[in-house]
Parts: structure tokens; C-alpha cells; sequence
């Protein structure tokens, strides 16, 4: 469902609540422009933690494939100073 930005402005987050009854995710629209995505907490942790399974799958392929590097946090810093 989408609610303009000027709704959550007038009526608040409250609004939030009885929506949710009916949709799982709200999209505000801010200026004729889909711009964010509001989430019953329940729903962000799902969201979230498939994401973090998906990242620690995609790590271990890494792992597997020798796709790594050991280094020190030192070594890694000056890396990292060195790419910008």
C-alpha cells in the first residue's frame, strides 16, 4: 500500500498500526516518488535475517572457492587507506 508523506505528517505514525492490520509493508510517497518502506518489526527481522543467511552462504561458496585473503587488521587498514 502507498501513503503520501503528508498523511504521515497529519496523522503520525499511529496510522501505522491499523494498516497493518490489512498490509504487510507501507510505501511513502514523498513528492509524487516512491521513497521509503515502513515494516512491522516481525517482517523487518525475517527480511533481516534471510539476508544475513544469504551473506554467510555467499562467505562459505567464497571460502570454498579460495576467494579470500588472510591479513592483519593493520594490513587491512592500510588497504583500505590506500583505495581511497
Amino acid at each position: 500500500m502507498i501513503i503520501n508523506a503528508n498523511d504521515v505528517k497529519t496523522k503520525g505514525v499511529s496510522m501505522f498500526s491499523k494498516l497493518f492490520e490489512t498490509v504487510d509493508e507501507l510505501i511513502i510517497n514523498v513528492r509524487g516518488k516512491n521513497k521509503y518502506v515502513v515494516l512491522d518489526i516481525e517482517r523487518y527481522k525475517e527480511l533481516r535475517e534471510v539476508e544475513l543467511d544469504l551473506a554467510y552462504i555467499k562467505s562459505m561458496k567464497d571460502i570454498e572457492k579460495g576467494n579470500f585473503k588472510s591479513q592483519s587488521a593493520k594490513e587491512h587498514i592500510e588497504e583500505l587507506k590506500n583505495e581511497l
